[in-house]
């Protein structure tokens, strides 16, 4: 396929406002549409405002779903990932949020501790919900012949919302008939997924530059509503490879292939400020006491 027909009439879906600019540099001024899944989140209550604003001065029309992250960023187990009907299945981690979310909606009723934003559900809860809005979100605007670009399925860096974006745009592909593609980054943390994905072959890939003055101008704009969320001393790469998204994990092979990466590091420490330290073991535990009757 030449370049003129892979951007013909194209659509990039990224999850989070700022994804259409990190993972798809070389297409984003190109592409005939842009979508974005996610605006608020309960954990930064400030945010979706600001990234309301930040895409009516964006440098191109980009339309909104709207939906609200559900916060499941580290939840997975990445270093022996396990699929599941929503993306991601989620380790303790999720288990240890809920309680930390059941503890801090209970802190008024046991003293006068600053909680900080809660959730009005579980994390886990919010995922599963995600999915079927992502579903009834993007199943009317899509069509058979077209180019859709998403995250692939190993997330980039390895983000939970990114794999269930993938996994609910290839479900629809498979029922609307539309040709689904990815692009090429990758980090060590989300190695273990992205080996699933491996060929027999080299597969076919197309190659292009990216735009660093568009990437730059459109980064400006985030930056300027504070809701920039990657590091400001982010180098672009010089080039992207895209490639059709995969129709499911391979099988093992004594030789397998996948296309030219663009690997990347990123600090790998996970923040943990759900529950502050002013909280007491005694305080959690009485404020857990009186959540018994709510659904972990």
């Amino acid at each position: 396929m030449d370049r003129s027909a892979f951007l013909e009439n194209s659509m990039i879906v990224a999850a989070h406002p700022d994804d259409e600019l990190l993972w798809f540099n070389a297409i984003l001024a190109q592409v005939d549409r842009v979508v974005v899944v996610f605006e608020d989140f309960w954990a930064k209550p400030e945010i979706g405002a600001a990234r309301r604003a930040a895409l009516a001065d964006y440098p191109r029309p980009i339309e909104s779903l709207g939906l609200a992250e559900s916060g499941a960023y580290g939840c997975a187990n990445w270093s022996v990932p396990a699929v599941s009907e929503h993306g991601l299945a989620f380790t303790t981690e999720a288990r240890r949020r809920e309680l930390t979310r059941l503890t801090r909606r209970s802190l008024p009723r046991v003293g006068p501790l600053a909680a900080g934003p809660v959730a009005e559900t579980s994390v886990a809860q919010l995922y599963r919900d995600n999915f079927a809005a992502l579903l009834a979100a993007l199943r009317p605007r899509l069509r058979p012949g077209m180019n859709v670009f998403t995250h692939n399925p190993w997330g980039e860096y390895g983000h939970e919302e990114h794999v269930q974006l993938f996994r609910a745009l290839d479900r629809l592909r498979s029922e609307i008939g539309f040709t689904l593609w990815m692009s090429n980054y990758c980090t060590e943390r989300a190695l273990p997924l992205a080996m699933r994905y491996f060929d027999a072959a080299p597969g076919r890939y197309i190659r292009l530059p990216c735009d660093p003055a568009f990437a730059e101008r459109a980064a400006d704009v985030y930056k300027r509503h504070s809701c920039w969320t990657w590091a400001d001393d982010w180098a672009w790469f010089e080039e992207e490879c895209y490639r059709e998204a995969p129709h499911g994990p391979g099988a093992a092979r004594p030789h397998a292939h996948l296309f030219p990466l663009n690997l990347f590091v990123i600090d790998g420490v996970q923040s943990r400020n759900w529950l502050p330290m002013a909280v007491s073991l005694s305080a959690a535990g009485t404020a857990l006491g009186l959540t018994l009757s709510e659904t972990i």
